[in-house]
């Protein structure tokens, strides 16, 4: 078993997602912890939302949890040498009302963790802001878009679907 005590994050993350995988379980990180890689720390979170693309059943999932020493509480599950805690959305996976398309994947030694885009991590930041108006949400949204490269005509196309338009200016009229 593998010291976690002292993994970031990421490492965290790229080792969990590594297991499942070893058992075909498909996991893709989104949500607060994407913002925090994404904005280099402008944004922490400690709820690592990994998404079950294929929605494999849970058994199989809370079974790898177990062995890698993560015990279930609630929608969490928790682990006594980490201030990490981890959740399991069911998929699909996707942003608003649209499928992700693109994988991005950040390698480290513990193994390989599959995250969203910069540019779905704004979207997924953004349907928040354009459907519940969650101004941190918004926030995080410009964080992540002025510190990387990102597809704004993609994200003007995406926000023409989700009818938010008007928001996805205000949206731009605070990038830097």
């Amino acid at each position: 078993m593998i010291d976690i005590k002292n993994m970031t994050m990421i490492e965290l993350a790229s080792y969990v997602c590594s297991e499942l995988e070893k058992e075909n379980i498909d996991v893709v990180l989104s949500g607060g912890s994407c913002v925090e890689i994404y904005s280099r720390g402008d944004y922490t979170s400690y709820d690592l939302d990994l998404i079950n693309r294929y929605n494999d059943t849970f058994f199989k999932i809370k079974k790898v949890m177990e062995n890698l020493g993560f015990k279930e509480e609630g929608k969490y599950f928790t682990h006594l040498d980490t201030k990490y805690f981890i959740e399991f959305p069911s998929g699909p996976l996707g942003v608003g009302d649209s499928d992700v398309k693109k994988i991005e994947e950040i390698v480290t030694k513990y193994g390989v963790l599959k995250l969203l885009t910069a540019t779905d991590c704004v979207k997924d930041r953004l349907a928040a802001f354009y459907h519940w108006d969650d101004n941190p949400s918004l926030t995080q949204a410009i964080w992540v878009a002025n510190k990387n490269d990102v597809d704004i005509e993609d994200l003007k196309q995406w926000s023409i679907k989700e009818k938010s338009l008007d928001k996805f200016q205000e949206f731009l009229s605070r990038l830097n």
